[in-house]
């Protein structure tokens, strides 16, 4: 037998100030916690520094949260009926509402770790060893960051960043919904798998969206995909904001984009898209909102058909959608989540101290029928995330149920803690929770990898036209533990796109570059984006999108097409041809003109007459003086000549006797900057001046010169 799990010292809690945030509570023995978005938006309070501000004021009640808080308290109920699990323990449940606010996360863990029992009582304190929660990655991180000092367990069903797959810095940490290092690979996959190259992305601005992206564009660059625009927003972003990201999708070039993006943001994105009536956008889709109806029925129909992406995989819980019609708020009176879910379902006010002061609508009776509402809860056909709040409670049961049997796990158990299983840690059960291993009513095995997250398994969803409404349709899946290679699988023919066509999408910024051709990047743009410049004549490319041609051999030519080198053709010209006639003269004066080299000849003047080997003729050159002769006439007598066609040594001669010089002189002029050193000196170069110029140094005693000069 299970000996049920109390404190010996129950202390009185009493808070200081007024406590307001709404929850849902059960009694057990083991009570777990519950954290979950039940509003999606916040009216924050006027600040006048002049009094205490008020808290928060949750708007907009979320159907499909209180969904996800009715799949915690069916696990919560079927554990407590089942006598093989937990026997003799009651489990219980103290749910808080954090509207989507990491801040009310926070707000709400505190609570779950000072043990009050609900917002009205200051006494009967209980301890939460274990919570589930929460609906976002940024409130998750928060609240995983508050309870890890205290080694509190904690599995999200709806957390899916990457970054909480740390276990240095998260290690109390689980989930039961997988990491986007997943996803991010199973949306890089399908955008390289339809041939898409050139895409736009927008991303919440939080956790989620940010790091979610980035693990995306990480993979997709991996594949060759260009990112042609990046947008992110949030939800209390001002509005110029939101149209500065729809005003990227309108004027991009492509039309494919992929959004990962929160529910709550891709709401307010798509209302701003139909009010604009922006049509023709290939959605691809994120788990957080692809198959949730975030527009009306006629919206959906124009602006969401074709829509494709990720989702988490669907099942069918039996017993579920009976336990959700129960829900009524006589159940628990007074409870003001139970009476504001029933008020916005059959849009009426309930009779209740809060409501005196508001008599516009119309009061409720009590009698209305969830049977005839159709709305995101009582809507239990597509159980997603549902089903991961499901699992997540199992998971803590499973884990306390190895505990309190005692069985020893890493030296989480004692016989002394077996004995007295009142007295246990909740360090004790994160070891516990690490290695719980179960099957799930539907036949599927929950367990957790070092990071604390589960096998990565995934639909692939696609929103068609079902009937007179639009629906979310499974049309492949992507399986993570499955081999390389192997774990993407989608039936491309039962896919619809965006417009109800039927023909894939194109989305790249260039067309591939034929034979023929190759690739030129254009400057300052993408790898995606280029040009197709042809192959210049002698070149070819024979690949498609090749980056450069190739020369064909000297004996070959490249085609008309430019993607096949051919052997040159022989042509034979005959003598009667002009080309022929034209061909054989030149040849002839060609050789006339090498044999020139070789004629070697005397003319009748004695001149000796040749051609060197670069064909020029013999250099021959009189050495001429100008004279006055005796009529007092001044003429031109040659004195000497240059011969360059005679022996060396005696190709310069001149009659120095003959020349007349300067001043009609015979004497030779003089044009030395130095007279030449006698023996018995040397030179001694004048400083700064050029080597003729110089003064001769006597030798010193001892030394000698024998020579002028």
């Amino acid at each position: 037998m299970l000996a049920p799990a109390r404190a010996t010292y129950q202390p009185t809690c009493k808070h200081w100030e007024k406590f307001d945030l709404l929850s849902f509570s059960k009694d057990g023995d083991v009570v777990l916690g519950g954290i979950f978005s039940l509003h999606s938006r916040v009216e924050d309070p006027e600040l006048s520094f002049e009094t205490q501000p008020k808290g928060a004021k949750c708007k907009k009640f979320d159907f499909r949260e209180f969904r996800f808080v009715r799949a915690m308290m069916y696990a919560v109920d079927e554990i407590n009926r089942n006598p093989t699990l937990l026997p003799n323990i009651t489990l219980g449940y103290q749910i808080y509402d954090s509207c989507g606010m990491p801040s009310l996360s926070i707000k709400a863990a505190f609570e779950i770790l000072d043990g009050q029992r609900d917002a009205g009582s200051e006494e009967d304190c209980r301890n939460i060893y274990a919570i589930v929660a929460d609906s976002g990655s940024s409130q998750s991180a928060a609240v995983a960051r508050l309870l890890n000092p205290f080694g509190i367990p904690m599995v999200s069903y709806f957390s899916t960043c990457a970054c909480l797959s740390n276990k240095k810095e998260y290690p109390s940490f689980f989930r039961t919904i997988p990491s986007d290092y997943y996803q991010a690979r199973a949306l890089a996959q399908l955008v390289k798998h339809f041939g898409w190259n050139w895409i736009g992305t927008i991303k919440s601005d939080n956790d989620y969206g940010n790091f979610g992206m980035q693990a995306f564009i990480e993979a997709v660059r991996e594949l060759g995909v260009c990112i042609a625009f990046t947008e992110s927003f949030y939800r209390t972003y001002p509005r110029e904001k939101l149209l500065k990201t729809v005003r990227a999708v309108k004027e991009s070039s492509t039309k494919v984009i992929v959004a990962f993006v929160a529910e709550g943001d891709m709401a307010i994105l798509l209302k701003e898209i139909a009010r604009q009536d922006i049509t023709g956008i290939q959605w691809i889709g994120s788990e957080a909102w692809i198959s949730t109806p975030i527009l009306p029925s006629e919206q959906r129909r124009k602006f969401l058909i074709g829509t494709l992406g990720i989702a988490i995989r669907q099942v069918n819980l039996p017993g579920f959608q009976e336990f959700l019609m129960q829900v009524h708020p006589s159940a628990d009176p007074g409870n003001s989540l139970l009476e504001e879910f029933w008020e916005s379902t059959f849009s009426c006010r309930l009779s209740s101290p809060r409501n005196k002061a508001n008599g516009t609508e119309q009061e409720c009776t009590g009698r209305e029928k969830l049977q005839t509402i159709k709305n995101t809860y009582t809507d239990s056909s597509h159980l997603r995330v549902t089903y991961n709040v499901y699992k997540a409670t199992y998971a803590l049961a499973h884990a306390l149920h190895n505990m309190f049997s005692c069985e020893a796990m890493n030296g989480a158990s004692t016989t002394s803690t077996c004995k007295h299983a009142s007295n246990y840690q909740s360090q004790q059960l994160l070891q516990y929770l690490k290695a719980v291993n179960f099957t799930t009513r539907t036949g599927e095995t929950v367990h957790f990898d070092e990071n604390g997250d589960p096998v990565a398994t995934y639909d692939i969803v696609n929103w068609q036209s079902v009937g007179n409404r639009a629906d979310v349709v499974s049309v492949g899946y992507y399986d993570g533990s499955a081999p390389p290679g192997q774990e993407f699988i989608i039936n491309e023919g039962a896919v619809v796109w965006s417009g109800g066509q039927r023909k894939v999408p194109q989305a790249i910024c260039s067309t591939s570059c034929t034979t023929g051709t190759r690739k030129a990047a254009r400057k300052g743009q993408p790898i995606c984006c280029f040009d197709c410049i042809e192959c210049a004549e002698g070149e070819i490319s024979n690949v498609t999108d090749s980056v450069i041609c190739l020369t064909c051999p000297w004996d070959q030519w490249s085609n008309e097409q430019r993607d096949l080198c051919i052997p040159k053709m022989t042509e034979f010209l005959s003598f009667e041809e002009i080309m022929g006639i034209v061909l054989v003269t030149l040849a002839l004066v060609g050789t006339g003109f090498t044999h020139l080299k070789e004629v070697r000849f005397t003319n009748r003047l004695g001149e000796h007459v040749y051609f060197d080997p670069n064909g020029d003729p013999t250099a021959s050159y009189d050495i001429i003086n100008w004279q006055e002769n005796q009529n007092g006439l001044v003429e031109h007598v040659t004195v000497g000549y240059f011969d360059a066609s005679a022996a060396t040594g005696k190709q310069f001669m001149i009659n120095e006797d003959s020349v007349i010089w300067h001043g009609n002189t015979t004497r030779v002029p003089q044009s030395v900057c130095s007279e030449s050193c006698p023996p018995g000196t040397r030179k001694a170069v004048q400083n700064g001046q050029h080597i003729c110029c110089f003064d001769c140094i006597p030798c010193a005693e001892g030394e000698i010169s024998n020579i002028t000069g």
